[in-house]
C-alpha cells in the first residue's frame, strides 16, 4: 500500500466489525462487533446463538414479538468473549455495523466502554433519544461513520 493511504482508526477497526458481521448466523439482521483496548482488538463477535445451540441458518428462527430471540446480539457476543478472556474493558471502544439497542447499550456501559461507533442505525429505535441522553450524561462518545 503506498505512502499516506493507511486507514484512520475508524474504518480500520469497522473493518473488523464487518468482517465479524460476515460470519453472522441470523440472516434478518447480520451485525459484527469489535471491542477495542488501547487501540488494538481485543475482542470480537457477530449476531448468533447461544454457544453450542443451533443458529438460525439451521433451524429457523425464533421470534417473540417481531424480535428472533435465539439470536444474541453481536455487542454481547464480543463482551461475552473479552469477559471469557478476562479483558479489563474499562475505558474500551466499541465498533458494530449497527448501533446498539437499548439493552446492548445499557451493559456495555456498566462493562465500562466510553466510545461507540456504527455504521448503520440498528432501526429506528424508540430508546434513540434514551441512548443519547446516557451518553450524555456521562460523557461517553457515540459517532456514526
Amino acid at each position: 500500500m503506498p505512502s499516506g493511504t493507511r486507514p484512520d482508526w475508524d474504518p480500520y477497526f469497522m473493518g473488523f466489525a464487518r468482517a465479524a458481521a460476515a460470519r453472522a448466523t441470523c440472516n434478518r439482521k447480520q451485525v459484527g462487533a469489535v471491542i477495542v483496548v488501547d487501540r488494538q482488538v481485543a475482542a470480537t463477535g457477530y449476531n448468533g446463538s447461544v454457544r453450542g445451540m443451533p443458529h438460525c441458518d439451521e433451524v429457523g428462527h425464533d421470534m417473540v414479538d417481531g424480535h428472533c430471540v435465539r439470536t444474541i446480539h453481536a455487542e454481547m457476543n464480543a463482551l461475552a468473549q473479552g469477559a471469557r478472556r478476562g479483558l479489563r474493558l474499562e475505558g474500551a471502544w466499541i465498533y458494530a455495523t449497527a448501533s446498539p439497542c437499548w439493552a446492548c447499550f445499557r451493559v456495555l456501559v456498566n462493562a465500562g466502554m466510553q466510545r461507540f461507533v456504527f455504521a448503520e442505525p440498528y432501526r429506528e429505535d424508540e430508546h434513540r433519544a434514551r441512548i443519547e441522553q446516557v451518553a450524555n450524561t456521562l460523557g461517553l462518545e457515540i459517532q456514526s461513520l
